[in-house]
């Protein structure tokens, strides 16, 4: 893929309930611009690549390694490859862009 892409015209994939994601991938780096519901969870799981993110809207209780913080407004974390991590949306839900270098197989 090279160019542009529009987030309204990239259908989304479900992730775990209440949970999407719409991704975009080059050869090395993805990006996934994930929404949670209210209260959603994204239960503990690890996978090989390196995960980066940011928060663009909402909170988020994220867990590292069992470290759990809540974020909010630009918060940003870094997940390495490899290392458990989990999330929980707050009661107004989050949107969170995540990037991963190596691209996920799975989600091409």
């Amino acid at each position: 893929m090279h160019g542009y892409r529009n987030p309204e015209e990239i259908p989304p994939r479900t992730l775990a309930p209440g949970v999407t994601a719409k991704i975009v991938s080059g050869e090395k780096l993805m990006f996934s611009l994930v929404t949670l519901a209210p209260n959603a969870i994204v239960p503990t799981h690890t996978h090989p690549h390196e995960q980066m993110g940011m928060m663009v809207s909402g909170t988020m209780e994220f867990t590292i390694a069992g470290e759990t913080r809540v974020l909010s407004g630009n918060a940003m974390y870094l997940v390495p490859g490899g290392v458990p991590h989990a999330a929980k949306a707050g009661p107004g839900g989050a949107v969170a862009l995540d990037a991963f270098a190596p691209p996920r197989e799975e989600y091409r």
